[in-house]
């Protein structure tokens, strides 16, 4: 009996340990469109909702990018990465949050979007949370309908030649599906140019294609919040 009970305990605490710490495979993405006029006021009001998150203690790693080669130029682009699904159900304090996100954030944007993706670790190369690196290669790829399954085939096949960080994430709520988004954190502007060739996808899922968006994004340390030591603006 006592090792029957040893190895229940030993086959639930990677579970019980997963449901404490909430990580897991899901990402939040949302895109803030500051309103004509308003950018200084809304970094400023960001920062001060970060502050808010710090003081109320929240686990949450928060990171913050302005788009800078893009149509969305200098929208903002914010992410949390690496939940379980209860782990976004245990956000900190959320009607608080709420209130201080209406006081100093609110007046200032446009909210344009806030999607849930999943992260797929046999289509990437790194880990569910990409490196704060100065600047992020943010690619949205719309697929046709119905061809989910063999993009994520093709994918997966070309998954052992990849060079550098570089995370997909299929999208499960917030947007039109099937959606997905690649992630590839570069530390400068020539390391993405010069990698120009890496950005191909593989042959053969051309038609499965309905739209592809390449950006590029520029980290915004301040206004990151539980990143350690990030990179410099």
């Amino acid at each position: 009996m006592k090792h029957r009970w040893v190895g229940i305990v030993g086959t639930l605490l990677p579970t019980l340990l997963g449901a404490q710490t909430g990580r897991g495979p899901y990402a939040r993405i949302a895109i803030l469109r500051p309103l004509e006029g308003r950018t200084i006021d809304f970094e400023a009001g960001y920062i001060r909702h970060l502050a808010w998150h710090q003081q109320a203690r929240d686990p949450w790693t928060w990171y913050g990018w302005t788009v800078w080669a893009g149509e969305r130029q200098r929208w903002f682009i914010y992410a949390t990465f690496g939940h379980s699904a209860a782990g976004l159900d245990s956000a900190v304090a959320p009607a608080e949050d709420e209130r201080d996100n209406v006081v100093n954030v609110a007046p200032h944007v446009e909210y344009v979007g806030n999607a849930v993706y999943e992260y797929l670790p046999g289509l990437s190369r790194g880990t569910a949370e990409p490196q704060p690196t100065a600047r992020l290669e943010f690619t949205t790829v719309d697929l046709v309908p119905g061809s989910a399954k063999a993009f994520e085939a093709a994918l997966s096949a070309g998954q052992p030649t990849l060079h550098g960080e570089t995370l997909w994430y299929r999208m499960v709520a917030g947007g039109a599906a099937p959606r997905y988004v690649r992630l590839r954190p570069r530390p400068s502007l020539s390391a993405i140019l010069d990698g120009r060739s890496e950005q191909a996808l593989p042959e053969g899922v051309n038609p499965m294609i309905a739209k592809t968006i390449v950006e590029i994004l520029t980290f915004r340390p301040t206004m990151s919040l539980g990143l350690g030591s990030p990179a410099r603006e």
